[in-house]
């Protein structure tokens, strides 16, 4: 049997370091919420590949789709022969999509793939250059979207010049001093500064910052610049890559704030693991390109599209958008008593649904981020039997983004877990 170190030790002399792994914990079997390495030991998973295993680790439906598909054809390429497959995602994506507007989508196959797609369709609406993102953000590693994205590091540094007329501007966080009117105000000061709106293509915006630590944009902040968008004839992209899909208690994120998107992009749990992306639209932004300026070779793969039809009907009829929320409280019960133990290392809980983070501070102060802590509990998880993500503007938050299946009895496990190894790690 080949142990985990071992493996290890086989990745490090083949595969670049730049592509690093969080855990030398190697899977054999992963099933629902529970992952089993190499060596037999046993995980519960709160990192789902990074909020992809909505529906689980090798669920049964998702299973039974793929082998069907795989059955019948494994590619053709969506813009050569296309399939029904793809043609009934579509539809159902256009539906599933906030707001009344008409809609249509295009398929490729990562999250950076999608944003990089959903400017160029905002550029060619608009005729514009200009792209407006926020500090914190994370849209993907290309060199669009490393441009786009507002953290350094590890996402930026060493691989400049980047993409340009993209500009940042500060991210609503009141944990940290910065209010929706600030943000709003840098806007404006943007447009007397840098570059006037009617030069803007498009902002882009996470409804709840992923890797920037799970901060939420307030409503009114989403409505605000649906407003100013409106005004000045910009398109607003609203990246719904690691919030989609029910993550949050609701189909989509931002249907909270009651805003509808020029622009939407889709990635990560639409397909229960399968590589795919989407990018859904108001169809007079969607049909702007010309025929042949959208796509990719694996882009709509039929396998991918027959996972997310049946991740779709796996959503609908276990009611994950409902269980979601319900995740969420259990989820708050057991941090919220953590931070009551544990004050001057707590500094916040953030819960949507089943996005969940805890802020880890010094002293009680939001201001000293506790880095050392977090990079201590990512580290030992193994050791606990619990796979865990950090993100966060200065690494300082754990995020927890459990399968919207995850069995009540698996999550209090894990949950006794974490917070046993937290009263270990904080003294």
């Amino acid at each position: 049997m080949m142990t985990n170190q071992q493996l290890q030790q086989r990745k490090q002399a083949v595969i670049a370091r730049g592509q690093g792994n969080i855990y030398p914990v190697y899977v054999e079997r992963a099933l629902n919420s529970e992952i089993w390495d190499v060596e037999g030991k046993r995980y519960i998973d709160f990192g789902t590949g990074i909020a992809v295993c909505n529906t689980g680790h090798s669920h049964p439906k998702v299973v039974e789709a793929v082998k069907q598909q795989l059955d019948k054809f494994s590619h053709t390429c969506v813009m050569v022969n296309p399939y029904e497959s793809a043609v009934a995602l579509a539809e159902k994506l256009v539906k599933l999509a906030p707001g009344e507007s008409e809609k249509k989508a295009i398929f490729v196959t990562t999250g950076a793939e999608a944003v990089e797609n959903a400017v160029k369709i905002a550029r060619a609406k608009t005729g514009r250059r200009g792209v407006i993102a926020f500090n914190g953000g994370f849209h993907g590693r290309t060199n669009l979207t490393m441009a786009l994205t507002g953290k350094i590091s590890p996402y930026k540094h060493l691989f400049g010049p980047f993409a340009g007329e993209i500009y940042h501007v500060p991210f609503p966080m009141l944990a940290h001093g910065v209010s929706c009117e600030q943000s709003l105000k840098a806007i404006q000061n943007l447009f007397k500064v840098d570059i006037a709106p009617q030069d803007v293509a498009a902002m882009i915006i996470e409804p709840i910052q992923g890797e920037g630590g799970f901060y939420p944009a307030p409503a009114s902040f989403l409505q605000a610049l649906r407003d100013l968008c409106d005004e000045h004839g910009i398109a607003l992209i609203v990246d719904e890559i690691q919030s989609g899909f029910g993550r949050t208690g609701k189909m989509f994120c931002h249907e909270d704030a009651g805003i509808e998107a020029d622009l939407i992009t889709m990635a990560k749990g639409i397909a229960g693991g399968f590589p795919l992306s989407a990018v859904v639209g108001k169809s007079e932004f969607m049909d702007a390109p010309l025929p042949g300026g959208l796509g990719g070779t694996y882009g709509g793969s039929p396998i991918a599209c027959a996972a997310a039809l049946a991740v779709l009907d796996q959503i609908e009829q276990q009611q994950l958008v409902a269980r979601a929320q319900h995740i969420g409280e259990r989820f708050e019960h057991y941090l919220g008593q953590l931070k009551g133990d544990f004050p001057q290392h707590i500094s916040e809980v953030r819960i949507a649904g089943a996005m969940i983070a805890i802020e880890l501070c010094k002293d009680g102060d939001p201001e000293q981020a506790n880095t050392q802590l977090t990079q201590a509990l990512i580290a030992n998880a193994p050791d606990y039997g619990l796979v865990l993500l950090a993100c966060g503007f200065y690494g300082n938050v754990l995020r927890f983004l459990p399968a919207l299946t995850i069995e009540d009895e698996i999550l209090d496990e894990g949950m006794q877990q974490f917070a046993k190894m937290f009263a270990a790690l904080a003294q």
